[in-house]
């Protein structure tokens, strides 16, 4: 999916998104510890890719990681700079980032793979790779299951954890750390990897 959809998808409802979602608060503590267990400590910089309104970002920063945080939405980053002006926050896209080859450590993708299209994904993912140093950190949290579906934004995809780590592998990481967390009444099934670039 075209990056200007996403953008306008997300700036058309950006007040209502930051309002429900832009504090940590509002992020499971079991995904605040599997953030915290595969980028604690890390040195150099994790690159928040698709950070939002950079709340995961500022939570990185805040466990003693160089941090940056890194949206489409200029919306979301007038937001975060505003709330966190110690930290550096970037409009850009995932899969056209100027950044130099092995220059980070680590690469958070929380929810931002889930507009992009199956046929998308591996180039994304050897985007990332490059991206990172050898044995660098790359999170993914997702939506699991299969197929699209009417996201209230616009279409998303789920992914089969199995499916995902298999992608992974074959863009040049290993699995490291997994977590799943069944459906519930008012959430759909969840799951996040963590795999270190071979």
């Amino acid at each position: 999916m075209g990056d200007t959809t996403i953008r306008r998808s997300y700036t058309e409802i950006a007040d209502l998104y930051i309002r429900l979602f832009g504090d940590v608060s509002s992020v499971d503590p079991d995904d605040l510890r599997f953030l915290e267990r595969n980028f604690g400590g890390c040195g150099g910089v994790v690159l928040d890719v698709g950070c939002g309104p950079g709340h995961l970002t500022a939570f990185l920063v805040d466990l003693g990681v160089t941090a940056h945080g890194i949206d489409l939405v200029p919306a979301f980053i007038d937001y975060a700079r505003a709330n966190r002006p110690e930290i550096t926050y970037e409009v850009g896209s995932m899969s056209t980032l100027d950044v130099p080859d092995g220059s980070v450590s680590g690469i958070l993708a929380w929810y931002s793979l889930i507009h992009c299209e199956p046929t998308e994904l591996s180039a994304v993912l050897a985007e990332f790779r490059r991206m990172l140093s050898q044995g660098g950190m790359l999170v993914v949290g997702f939506f699991e299951g299969e197929g699209s579906f009417a996201h209230k934004v616009t279409t998303a995809y789920r992914w089969q954890v199995d499916e995902m780590s298999a992608t992974l592998h074959v863009a040049g990481f290993a699995e490291a750390d997994r977590l799943h967390r069944p459906a519930t009444d008012t959430t759909r099934p969840h799951a996040a990897l963590a795999a270190r670039a071979k």
